[in-house]
């Protein structure tokens, strides 16, 4: 007998999840949710985003597998029972993603391609020069499976990589920084920073004029964390000023971005829609299979979001 699992909050997209499914993991039985449909004896529920009234229709949920790695909007939805595990997606499709996504940025800004792009479109022939990659500092803010992901890939292409987090890791070949005591060492003098960090209290609105200072003259930002961890008016104003030299963002406050926005058109800042990763449905599928495998089997998932931390 197949174990029953939900998928909401999909729309058009249900077809390609089951065709996944059914290809990966066909022991799953994927089933959409349906006002209609009675969701009692389902354990297991998969979905991008909080929906209301469908955890009332699952008296017997035990695990809710979030179709991403920010679960922020979960923990904040009451409706969810403390009982219900909140899964972060851990899947090799979504690490992959990130991993080139940072990468393609990082060679942007270490490189600054803009030059280049520019003098192409004035038909210039210039020189450039820039450091080696072991002479750049690159720094990783948040460490958990991305984060963890990117830095290594940072460290295996040369650069001078460091890591910072709440709590205390090691990386192989990557300066590691841990807790709020730490972060001015991390900071100090770094030339490219990588915001990967979850959206907790703490880290709302982190990226500021404060934090900016203490990073090297003409420094670039990367933001592929959380929206709300951006203060919009200092990254403005640091980049007027000449403390940042450029900013990528694929994340914001409010999404989708306003068509008005001054990011939009701003010289040095580069938007992308909010698709640094994502999950890929095969490869989600035997994430959760191997996650549901291990649960039956009597062992805890992994991934878990604790409530307590936010993240």
């Amino acid at each position: 007998m197949s174990t029953r699992l939900v998928l909401s909050d999909t729309g058009a997209k249900f077809a390609a999840w089951e065709s996944a499914f059914h290809k990966a993991a066909p022991e799953l039985g994927l089933v959409h949710d349906e006002p209609s449909r009675d969701l009692s004896g389902i354990r297991y529920c998969m979905t991008w985003k909080p929906l209301p009234g469908v955890y009332d229709r699952m008296p017997d949920l035990e695990a809710l597998f979030v179709l991403g790695a920010g679960v922020e909007r979960f923990l904040a939805d009451a409706a969810i029972p403390p009982r219900v595990r909140i899964v972060k997606m851990a899947e090799p499709g979504l690490t992959q993603a990130m991993e080139h996504y940072v990468l393609w940025q990082v060679l942007d800004h270490h490189r600054r391609f803009w030059e280049l792009e520019a003098a192409q479109r004035e038909a210039r022939w210039i020189d450039q020069t820039y450091p080696a990659p072991w002479e750049r500092k690159v720094g990783v803010m948040g460490l958990g499976a991305l984060g963890e992901a990117v830095a290594r890939v940072l460290r295996s292409f040369g650069f001078d990589t460091r890591g910072w987090s709440r709590s205390a890791k090691a990386i192989d070949g990557v300066t590691m920084f841990a807790g709020a005591e730490r972060i001015d060492a991390f900071l100090d003098g770094l030339e490219i920073l990588v915001c990967l960090l979850p959206l907790t209290a703490e880290t709302r609105g982190i990226l500021n004029a404060d934090l900016f200072r203490r990073l090297a003259p003409g420094a670039g930002l990367i933001n592929v964390g959380r929206g709300a961890q951006l203060n919009e008016a200092d990254l403005l104003s640091a980049l007027e000023s000449g403390q940042l030299t450029a900013a990528s963002l694929d994340v914001f406050a409010a999404e989708p971005l306003p068509p008005k926005h001054p990011f939009w058109r701003h010289p040095r800042i580069f938007v992308t829609p909010h698709l640094a990763a994502d999950v890929d449905p095969e490869s989600a599928a035997l994430a959760i299979q191997r996650q549901i495998r291990r649960f039956e089997a009597g062992q805890a998932l992994e991934h878990v979001a604790d409530r307590t931390r936010g993240y």
